[in-house]
């Protein structure tokens, strides 16, 4: 058995003319319940109880309504944001001041992960089959005119020592150092075998963007056309054909990603004399496999027998 998922009832361009609809808070309910199981389990984890996951639904819920539903003509009182929240007035005034005087946190991708976006994506940093080439560590160790990591560094950010960032992606299992003096990539993806912070860091950008794209197809005034949501599912399998299919989905990726990472390079270039508002994008993908809850019983093979209308021979 498989499917396709989707967000998108429409194709693009029927849904740019078209309002998504009125609120249906029963239906975001039912949604938000099958959301918060995950979520839960990450709570249960990793020590996080309800108490402080109270505090920071309440300040996500002020800090979206001041920023998002706020209008030029009219400040966003505290009571408005009462009413649009079903948070406290004073727990409003009070998260309002807290949030005036936090210190705003970093929302760039961390250094490694971008150093090992350009070394699958530049075309300077790749082999003829596409695949990314080891690099010196540094240009003493490598041949004239050739690329390494130094200069790669360097083409991210220059705040940074490519010795520092090596030693992060080593520590990650990310690179391999070579006697020769080179490095290589052991993947084609940032996917850190021993680094919380940076898979935490992935967890929150990852996921909100994906639930943010979903949303806002979703919302009540959606004037815009739908965001790409979308996945692919099948149901049945053996544990054996399950892991073959992450296999498969992973060598998909892997291309995908190395042709979006050039392709946005040079949608970046271009846009660098563009004067408008800028814009930034996430193109992502994910794979679950998990145990399927057992099918319920057809209707057809749950009948009951129907019992003979002959007569017994006498």
């Amino acid at each position: 058995m498989h499917n396709v998922g989707m967000n998108e009832r429409l194709l693009p361009d029927e849904a740019a003319d078209r309002t998504a609809g009125l609120p249906q808070p029963a239906l975001a309910a039912r949604a938000v319940s099958q959301l918060l199981k995950p979520l839960a389990r990450l709570m249960i984890d990793h020590g996080l109880q309800l108490p402080a996951m109270l505090e920071l639904l309440k300040q996500s819920l002020v800090d979206e309504a001041v920023s998002t539903y706020g209008t030029p003509d009219k400040a966003s009182t505290d009571t408005r944001v009462a009413v649009l929240t079903g948070v406290h007035r004073k727990d409003v005034k009070r998260l309002r001041d807290t949030a005036k005087t936090r210190d705003p946190s970093s929302t760039t991708v961390p250094l490694a992960a971008s150093v090992v976006a350009r070394w699958i994506s530049d075309p300077h940093y790749l082999n003829a089959d596409q695949t990314p080439r080891p690099l010196a560590r540094t240009p003493k160790r490598g041949k004239p005119g050739e690329p390494d990591f130094t200069q790669l560094v360097a083409a991210i950010s220059r705040d940074v020592g490519a010795k520092a960032v090596l030693d992060e992606l080593d520590r990650l299992g990310v690179v391999t150092a070579q006697d020769d003096g080179y490095v290589s990539l052991k993947r084609t993806a940032f996917v850190p075998e021993d680094g919380q912070a940076e898979s935490f860091h992935f967890l929150s950008s990852n996921v909100s963007d994906h639930l943010a794209a979903a949303v806002r197809n979703l919302a009540p005034d959606r004037t815009q056309p739908l965001m790409l949501e979308q996945s692919a599912f099948s149901a049945e399998l053996s544990a054996a054909q399950a892991q073959q299919l992450q296999a498969r989905a992973r060598q998909l990726w892997g291309a995908a990603l190395q042709q979006f990472l050039q392709t946005a390079a040079v949608a970046e270039k271009r846009s660098l004399g563009d004067q408008g508002p800028k814009h930034r994008v996430r193109f992502g993908v994910y794979f679950l496999d998990a145990v399927q809850n057992p099918l319920p019983t057809s209707p057809a093979n749950d009948k009951p027998k129907r019992q003979s209308t002959k007569r017994p021979k006498t």
